[in-house]
C-alpha cells in the first residue's frame, strides 16, 4: 500500500496530499475509506488525526487534519468564518472564454429516483462563489485555477458546469463520466492555508497528480 504524502505537520494539524477516488467516509457499499489509514496518520502521536472539511471521493489534494479536540474546534470555526484560503485545480472539459472571473450561483440540493441526488443552481439555495482563472488549454481541455469564497457541497463542479460552460473532465454526475484519459473527476486541492493566532500559519501544497500531467498540464 502506498504512504498517504503528508505536506504538512505539526503539533496541531496534519495536511495530507489525499489520493484521488479514497473517500474520507467509509461508503454505504462498503470498502476502503481514509479512516483504515488512520494509524498511519498519527505519526507518533497517540491520538488519530481527524478531519476538519472533506475532499470529494474523487478529488485529490490538501486535506486538513487535527491532532487534537482544541485545534479541531479552532478549524472549524475558521472553516465557518470563511478564513480559509483554498486553491484548487481543475480540467474544465472544453473551452473557457475570458482569462478571469468570478462565479456567484446559489446551490441547492435536489433528487430523482433516476439521477439519484445532485445540486443545481438556484436563487434560493444557500449562497456560492468562486473566483476562477484560466492557466492553460490543450486538447480543447483548459486548465483552470479555481478559489472558492464559500464550501458548498459540489460547487466547483457544478460552477464550472453553469458557469463556465463546460464540466470537469471525468465527472460523473455533471459531465460525461470518465474517459479513456480521465479515470475520475479532474479535480485538485492544490493549496490550503490557516492564520493561527501566535503561530505561523499553516500553508500545504499539494503537487500536481500524474493523472493531471498525463494531460499535458503537469506544471499548473
Amino acid at each position: 500500500m502506498t504512504p498517504i504524502p503528508v505536506v504538512f505537520e505539526d503539533g496541531e494539524a496534519l495536511v495530507i496530499d489525499k489520493p484521488a477516488r479514497l473517500p474520507i467516509e467509509r461508503p454505504r457499499a462498503g470498502g476502503p475509506c481514509l479512516e483504515d489509514r488512520a494509524s498511519e496518520l498519527r505519526l507518533g502521536f497517540a491520538r488519530s488525526p481527524v478531519p476538519v472539511h472533506r475532499l470529494d471521493t474523487d478529488t485529490s489534494g490538501c486535506l486538513l487534519l487535527a491532532r487534537n479536540p482544541k485545534s479541531l474546534k479552532r478549524f472549524n470555526a475558521a472553516f465557518e468564518a470563511r478564513e480559509v484560503e483554498k486553491v484548487y485545480l481543475g480540467v474544465v472539459a472544453g473551452p473557457v472564454a475570458g482569462e478571469t472571473g468570478t462565479i456567484e450561483l446559489s446551490l441547492t440540493k435536489i433528487s430523482s429516483a433516476e439521477k439519484g441526488w445532485r445540486m443545481i443552481p438556484a436563487k434560493k439555495g444557500k449562497p456560492a462563489i468562486t473566483h476562477w482563472r484560466k492557466l492553460a488549454e490543450k486538447d480543447g481541455l483548459t486548465l483552470v485555477e479555481f478559489r472558492p469564497e464559500t464550501g458548498r457541497t459540489h460547487q466547483i463542479r457544478v460552477h464550472a458546469l453553469a458557469g463556465l460552460g463546460a464540466p470537469l473532465l471525468g465527472d460523473p454526475v455533471y459531465g460525461a463520466g470518465p474517459v479513456a484519459n480521465a479515470r475520475r473527476t479532474m479535480l485538485h486541492a492544490a493549496e490550503l492555508t490557516i492564520a493561527r493566532e501566535g503561530k505561523p500559519p499553516i500553508h500545504a501544497v499539494a503537487p500536481l497528480p500524474a493523472d493531471f500531467a498525463a494531460l499535458g498540464f503537469g506544471h499548473g
